[in-house]
């Protein structure tokens, strides 16, 4: 997943509540500060609103490339290691289904308010 490196390149000033709101969400405060965030939809969202007070550039992450030939390993040890737990586990122990799902006493309703006349009302 790509990154979007975000630079604020123009002041604040003159700019609405809500342009400002967004420029704080998205962790900027000063002219040429700059902050990375996670290509999403929310993000682009808030850089939509205040796309003429910041500079946007699309950077790849090196740190998930990576890790991505870790995660394969891993996913394909997995893989190789469910069948085999699957195979030894013995099928007579489960539980039927009727056993599994116990039934929950029904909540109490509040007593209805008994309505009593005052004396003024007889």
């Amino acid at each position: 997943m790509a990154t979007l490196k975000i630079t604020q390149v123009r002041s604040r000033i003159g700019a609405t509540a809500q342009q400002c709101k967004n420029l704080d969400a998205l962790g900027l405060h000063k002219i040429n500060q700059s902050a990375t965030h996670s290509d999403s939809a929310i993000i682009k969202g808030m850089i939509e609103r205040v796309k003429h007070l910041v500079n946007v550039e699309v950077t790849e992450e090196k740190a998930a490339k990576k890790a991505a030939p870790k995660a394969a390993k891993a996913a394909a040890e997995t893989v190789v290691a469910e069948p085999t737990e699957q195979a030894t586990a013995p099928t007579a122990e489960k539980a039927p289904k009727a056993e599994k799902a116990e039934k929950k006493p029904a909540a109490k309703k509040p007593a209805a308010k008994k309505v009593t006349k005052t004396k003024k009302e007889e």
